[in-house]
């Protein structure tokens, strides 16, 4: 269900559009980040075992 946003629509469509892809975004940082900071931790307490 759509209201009618008459000759704005393009505006606010774009809108709704750019967020939505900067959110998309900023999870898929999120993830990617998130993914190499488990993999250094990892590394670092598989270093300490052997070390400590």
């Amino acid at each position: 269900m759509m209201p009618d946003l008459g000759k704005y629509a393009g505006d606010v469509l774009a809108a709704y559009g750019i967020t939505f892809a900067l959110l998309g975004g900023l999870i898929a940082l999120s993830l990617i980040r998130s993914a190499k900071v488990k993999k250094r931790l990892q590394a670092a307490e598989e270093r300490r075992k052997t070390h400590g």
